[in-house]
């Protein structure tokens, strides 16, 4: 982790720490449903307010249009906050200018206070360099955690940064690191799992992974596009027939790269959409015309659980099959397990990211057992794609 600066590089007593922070969770009626992302964050802000750090919250809510509006506040969730972490959590009605100010200038040596939501401002998103000095005159530091909007380069994930003596929380750091391990120097062999629906939304990850990793798994919805690309009838299931041409030239860049494509053997075939359809395992040769694919076959589990048997290093996104509808989540659930399993016996390094992915394993009951899961959606899938993340570079020593 030497190319970021830390927590462990920085001297926070008595200054005032901008820390931005992912808060951009679930609320119905007041009510935060989901509170994931501040236990996440949880450690970086006691660590800051334990060694005497007047910390100073930055977080987006929502996508506002037009300024305030009481929908997108962050007011509830400073208790959510509070409840979490186990500190009283004070709140200002602005990320800048007078109640900001006051706000800060009342906190104590350890005190916590959220700010509203960045996005109230639209000088947040444009990271206009006025908003950028309005929020960087109530700090001293400036710690990003929130690896979740890090591929935006938005005033308060990357702007401040310029402005500020600039560090990586704890949350960000382990990310950071869990993707190292992942992708940038893993131990090899490395095998990617990548499902959901379609090719098109995951042609830039593709391209990049066949040039990374030993072998490639390709389940779900956009393994029809590539069997359909190879002449496997794949009756009315979800294909971007379209794009059988991309498919091919994956299969070529990944072969040149020396990359084995694992595509699945046989199928589970289905007549409607729907939980508990009557369904029926086919190989590739008799798909019916009229059937659906909805998850791989017996023989295809068999050989993604072959694939992460030889991997050192494991990474996974997006689900095998149609998980949400039973029975259709079975060659998803049991992949899931096997590679929780060999990660839990140490011979597994297992990253996985991306939110179906993360619903999946949940589902599958071993999202704490894989070596790291990353909740990051977005900014996950353009690591993954191999694209540089703004606020990321932005930290590097």
């Amino acid at each position: 982790m030497t190319a970021f600066k830390t927590l462990d590089d920085a001297d926070v007593a008595g200054k005032r720490v901008l820390l931005r922070v992912d808060l951009n969770v679930p609320v119905a009626d007041g009510i935060v449903t989901d509170s994931t992302r501040i236990e996440r964050v949880a450690p970086t802000i006691l660590e800051l307010a334990q060694k005497g750090a007047k910390v100073i919250l930055l977080a987006h809510f929502g996508r506002p249009k037009d300024g305030p509006t009481p929908e997108f506040s962050l007011k509830p969730i400073a208790h959510a906050v509070a409840k979490v972490i186990d500190r009283s959590v004070h709140f200002a009605e602005d990320s800048i200018g007078e109640k900001a100010a006051e706000a800060v200038a009342k906190l104590k040596d350890g005190g916590i206070l959220l700010l509203e939501n960045t996005r109230f401002h639209k000088g947040e998103e444009k990271n206009d360099p006025e908003y950028v000095k309005a929020l960087a005159a109530n700090g001293d530091i400036y710690v990003n955690d929130a690896f979740s909007a890090a591929h935006r380069a938005h005033a308060s994930t990357e702007g401040l940064a310029h402005l500020l003596p600039a560090y990586a929380g704890r949350t960000m750091e382990a990310e950071l690191l869990a993707l190292e391990n992942g992708l940038g120097s893993p131990k090899r062999p490395v095998v990617a799992i990548v499902g959901g629906a379609k090719v098109s939304s995951k042609l830039d990850l593709l391209g990049n992974l066949v040039q990374k990793v030993d072998a490639l798994v390709i389940g779900g919805g956009m393994a029809n596009t590539f069997l359909a690309a190879q002449g496997v009838g794949v009756g009315k299931s979800l294909c971007e027939h379209d794009l059988a041409a991309t498919a091919r030239e994956i299969m070529a860049k990944a072969n040149a790269a020396n990359c084995s494509i694992i595509l699945p053997v046989d199928a589970i075939v289905a007549w409607h959409f729907q939980a508990d359809a009557p369904s029926q395992a086919y190989g590739l040769d008799a798909i019916p015309a009229d059937g659906m694919i909805l998850d791989v076959g017996p023989q295809s589990i068999e050989r993604v659980k072959g694939a992460i048997d030889d991997a050192a290093t494991l990474v996974w996104n997006g689900p095998l099959g149609a998980f949400e509808l039973s029975p259709f989540d079975k060659a998803t659930v049991a992949a899931a397990r096997h590679a929780a399993q060999r990660t839990k016996a140490g011979s597994l390094v297992s990253v996985a990211g991306g939110g179906d992915t993360v619903a999946a394993l949940n589902h599958a009951g071993v999202a704490d057992d894989f070596s790291y899961v990353s909740t990051a959606g977005g900014a996950f899938l353009e690591w993954m794609e191999g694209k540089p993340l703004p606020g990321v570079e932005v930290l590097k020593k």
